[in-house]
């Protein structure tokens, strides 16, 4: 066997074991024990202790150097590049600190998930406080920017600097847009009852018309609605209220574009570097432009006003019209989650600002919850009445995501760029969104986006999909100011 074949059958085997780790996290989300946490903690951190041990193992160094990546073909060069990668950040990573993170996390989720419940931030900032302080420690053993080093998990290549240029620039047109829709008179809002389990089966249907395969994943409930896996077994979940279905709709198509990404990644990659979207911001384009230019569109909220009414009968108040302003309408919310498509990216970098300082020291844990609420006025105008809708209400921080903020606000402007680009293919698409038909357009999406994985770097799988164009904020921006023009008679 040579190096190689050796590399990757390591490979694929660490791939595998991970995704089992995956699986202890979905677990936990959905339908773990209360009671389990403790033990759980444990788990987690045997796994990432076998995990670290497989991605530092000193014979991954002695494969990449007896391999001739000249050799190889691209996609045994991309594999390399990835594996190269990987190897190089593991190795700067204790053991002892990769255990413990594993541990901690753990303890932390269930402790915000209880303070979240109970709006405790003071309870729980003992132990956020340990989080940051060891990802602090983790950024700093990669060298550079602590921030910077967290980033490139989430968004290789990235730097808060570039990132920062491109909010830069977004900003005080959302601002600007923001405030005239908010001046103006408002769409009516969805009102009425509307049961959990038909919204449910709801999220099935639409989970299938945006090309889920469920032979290869499931949905089920969790508190923050997440995907998780890749390959033969992806799985998503959502979330119900019944004054509000629109939440559940939503967070299931959300869903579902990121788990179309896993599941259309060529079959090959499996299990090794390259069957898995090659970044974050890449994914949430996917669940974005899923979401938002698909599924808020006026084309496809029309299909979706009549399978409402299938679903819930005379609850579903107004016409096809209504109904697509009601699901776009500006709305004062705390909530990121269910924020609007102007709103959303002024939700994000608030996070992104706050999370920096906490990297750098520059914000201490225990003055988070003020220096959320200060800022939160500044952006939105009004107050934070308690803390799940304010500094508890995202799983993130105790999970010891940073870096992840950035990329939703990233994956919005790749989504705007793809937009521009597949409405230009398939000059037909308001047709068949109109009637529930989504393959052209999640076929387009697979074909030049999904299907590659990890085989290209982030920017260049967006540049490659738009014709050779460089990602710019300019196409997102066109976007919503063209459609909120439209929607408010501005």
């Amino acid at each position: 066997m040579t190096a190689f074949n050796e590399l990757m059958a390591h490979q694929r085997e660490t791939g595998a074991l991970a995704q089992v780790a995956g699986r202890l996290g979905w677990d936990q989300e959905t339908v773990m024990p209360a009671g389990a946490g403790d033990q759980r903690a444990e788990e987690q951190a045997a796994m990432e202790s076998v995990l670290h041990a497989r991605r530092t193992d000193p014979r991954i160094g002695a494969w990449l150097a007896a391999i001739d990546a000249a050799a190889l073909d691209d996609e045994g060069r991309a594999q390399i590049r990835h594996i190269r990668w990987n190897y190089g950040r593991a190795q700067a990573i204790p053991a002892d600190l990769a255990t413990a993170l594993a541990r901690l996390t753990s303890r932390a989720h269930q402790a915000w998930a209880a303070a979240r419940a109970s709006d405790d931030f003071k309870g729980f900032a003992p132990l956020l406080a340990e989080v940051v302080a060891l990802k602090r420690e983790e950024g700093a053993a990669h060298g550079g920017d602590p921030y910077d080093a967290l980033l490139q998990d989430y968004e290789p290549g990235a730097s808060a600097a570039q990132l920062g240029e491109m909010f830069g620039a977004l900003r005080p047109r959302l601002v600007t847009l923001r405030a005239a829709c908010l001046d103006a008179p408002q769409p009516a809002p969805l009102t009425g009852s509307f049961d959990a389990g038909a919204q449910m089966a709801l999220a099935q249907r639409l989970a299938g018309v945006f090309g889920y395969d469920f032979d290869r994943g499931r949905i089920d409930k969790a508190v923050h609605p997440f995907s998780s896996g890749s390959g033969d077994d992806v799985r998503i979940t959502t979330r119900t209220a019944v004054d509000d279905p629109l939440n559940c709709i939503y967070s299931t198509i959300h869903e579902t574009g990121h788990a179309c990404y896993e599941q259309a990644i060529r079959p090959a990659y499996r299990l090794t570097p390259l069957g898995e979207g090659v970044s974050m911001g890449v994914h949430e384009s996917q669940s974005r432009i899923y979401e938002n230019q698909l599924g808020r569109s006026r084309a496809f909220t029309g299909w979706l006003h009549g399978a409402m009414h299938e679903a819930f009968g005379a609850e579903v108040p107004g016409g096809p019209e209504a109904f697509y302003r009601a699901v776009n309408r500006l709305e004062n919310n705390f909530i990121r989650t269910e924020a609007d498509e102007v709103q959303y990216n002024l939700h994000v970098l608030l996070r992104f600002d706050l999370e920096r300082a906490l990297i750098s020291g520059d914000l201490a844990v225990g003055d988070l919850e003020a220096a959320w609420n200060d800022r939160f006025k500044a952006d939105f105008g009004f107050d934070v009445d308690k803390p799940s809708h304010g500094v508890l209400q995202d799983v993130h921080w105790s999970a010891g995501l940073f870096g992840y903020f950035a990329t939703y606000t990233l994956g919005n402007v790749y989504a705007g760029c793809l937009n521009e680009h597949l409405r230009a293919a398939v000059p037909t698409l308001d047709d068949q969104l109109g009637a529930g038909d989504l393959s052209a357009a999640t076929g387009w999406l697979r074909e030049n986006v999904q299907q590659y994985g990890g085989l290209y770097e982030p920017r260049e799988v967006i540049a490659r999909a738009c014709g050779g164009a460089a990602p710019s904020e300019e196409p997102l921006l066109r976007y919503l100011e063209a459609k909120f023009a439209d929607l408010y008679g501005l």
